[in-house]
């Protein structure tokens, strides 16, 4: 298995002979406006792709894992090809259908495709009422014999749902959404280096592969408050925190 953190969510997994596309935004920096309620108004993405976006779309498969603009963008809504097979929550298929998208499948509980089983997952996407207003999200585990089984988690905190998933399907790794995105009022509504902690200390075994940071104007934890916060509390697990195209190999 490899896996390449693209930027900021978008991430593409190679596994069982298959390229993965996760959850892709493809504009170039600066050309969609900032999340409004944040003291950071820099215009998004913040930092450019890594790599030529003909490397980035030409995979056997996406996976949506919800459809905020910061995970599925108009760029890659024009771009991708409209036959390419997609995978979804149900909740985003009639909008993906919308965008001429043909070929996808909603997975409501599990979906098994060229060998590789996908269970969908549930999460939070913060705390208390935003959770509730920025609903719904989902995280996806894809497991196949002879490879790792990954937890692509998306956004949301730590939380029963997630510690659930965790205990169901014993992922060996996971991909988290960190960056503490927040607005102005609430809790943030992705991962800091306290629910990395919280998977640390209840699944030590787990590799953390911490992405959604330094590219987004509502993230304001950021790979360096991460790596200090990790050496701080002395987290035991490994958290892997990879640069913008940096490709990982298990």
């Amino acid at each position: 298995m490899k896996i390449q953190l693209i930027r900021h969510g978008t991430v593409i997994i190679y596994l069982n002979n298959k390229k993965i596309l996760i959850d892709p935004v493809l504009s170039p920096k600066n050309t969609m406006p900032p999340i409004l309620d944040v003291e950071n108004q820099n215009f998004n993405p913040l930092v450019d792709l890594p790599i030529k976006i003909d490397n980035i779309i030409n995979c056997d498969a996406v996976i949506i894992t919800h459809t905020h603009e910061d995970h599925f963008d108009s760029n890659a809504a024009n771009i991708l090809p409209k036959n390419i097979l997609m995978f979804c929550q149900p909740e985003d298929k009639l909008k993906l259908e919308a965008l001429g998208f043909s070929n996808i499948h909603e997975i409501c509980d599990f979906y098994n495709w060229s060998e590789i089983t996908i269970n969908k997952t549930s999460g939070e996407h913060g705390h208390g009422e935003l959770a509730i207003k920025m609903a719904p999200v989902s995280g996806f585990v894809l497991s196949c014999k002879k490879e790792p089984s990954i937890y692509i988690a998306s956004d949301t905190v730590w939380c029963r749902k997630l510690k659930d998933a965790i205990e169901k399907f014993k992922p060996e790794i996971m991909v988290c959404n960190c960056g503490g995105a927040h607005f102005s009022f609430g809790k943030p509504i992705t991962m800091t280096g306290k629910d990395i902690s919280e998977i640390s200390n209840c699944f030590p075994d787990i590799k953390i592969i911490a992405v959604h940071m330094d590219s987004w104007n509502h993230c304001s934890f950021s790979r360096k408050d991460l790596k200090y916060y990790i050496d701080k509390n002395h987290i035991k697990a490994s958290v892997i925190i990879p640069k913008d195209g940096e490709i990982l190999n298990f």
